[in-house]
């Protein structure tokens, strides 16, 4: 069973406690993917064990982005926001011909992007989803994988969203109408 592990935005600007975008809505002082990191590396650390194709989607915007009318400007090109937080050892995957990695300008994966190209090329079996934020990049890049046929995990500690509420109903909305397992 050849599966596929996609990590999403597991960036600075997202992950570190000093990153734009790193806090909740109902308590500035959380960090809502604190609590993930560690399982996000274990995937990855199993992924890379076991010589399993890992793709990396990473925000990348040029600075005058049009999706800073709705967001702080985050993920910069050439910023440290818009690096793979260093725990997850990212030097790794520019090493590794089964890891790619993928920048991306909207919330699905699969927009502007070779996403599609590199999927079709490993035909996975299944993909494994983790990373930030559950409502937006993740649900995003879910309802993408779905639209192709292709069936998806998302696993549940390995996932978070600065907005609790949200993230509830993403993990609901990708299982109900995407149907995605949500493990």
């Amino acid at each position: 069973m050849k599966s596929v592990l996609i990590v999403v935005d597991m960036l600075n600007d997202f992950c570190h406690k000093h990153g734009v975008l790193s806090h909740t809505l109902t308590d500035p002082k959380k960090l809502y993917a604190k609590g993930i990191i560690s399982k996000v590396k274990a995937m990855v650390d199993s992924f890379r064990g076991a010589k399993s194709p890992i793709i990396w989607l990473c925000d990348n915007h040029d600075k005058d982005d049009l999706e800073f009318k709705r967001f702080p400007p985050h993920a910069v090109k050439g910023t440290w926001g818009a690096e793979i937080i260093a725990s997850l050892d990212p030097l790794k995957s520019l090493t590794s011909h089964y890891e790619r990695v993928i920048t991306k300008t909207r919330y699905s994966g699969f927009h502007n992007t070779d996403l599609a190209f590199h999927l079709g090329h490993l035909s996975p079996v299944t993909v494994h989803v983790v990373g930030v934020c559950t409502s937006i990049c993740v649900m995003d890049t879910v309802g993408g994988l779905a639209n192709r046929d292709i069936p998806v995990n998302v696993i549940r500690g390995c996932v978070a969203d600065f907005d609790p509420e949200a993230h509830i109903n993403a993990l609901a909305r990708m299982e109900q109408l995407y149907g995605a397992k949500i493990l």
